[in-house]
């Protein structure tokens, strides 16, 4: 599994292109921090006792599709 790729989540006018890596946070070790090129989108996402992804930190707004866009893109 890479440690860093490049992603794309769709927005409301355009897509966004960033990169995605594996990090630790709070209690979960194998969260996702996706950043925007631009800086001006941050979002991590990590699998929940139940295996579904959730959405644990993040700039607001944000769309909840990116938590499975994102997820989609994780190899």
């Amino acid at each position: 599994m890479e440690q860093q790729f490049d992603a794309v989540l769709t927005g409301t006018d355009s897509t966004i292109d960033g990169t995605a890596e594996i990090i630790a946070h709070g209690n979960y070790s194998n969260a996702y921090r996706f950043t925007s090129v631009d800086g001006t989108l941050d979002l991590v996402i990590a699998k929940n006792e139940d295996g579904e992804w959730i959405r644990i930190a993040g700039t607001e707004p944000y769309l909840s599709s990116w938590i499975d866009e994102l997820a989609e893109q994780i190899r």
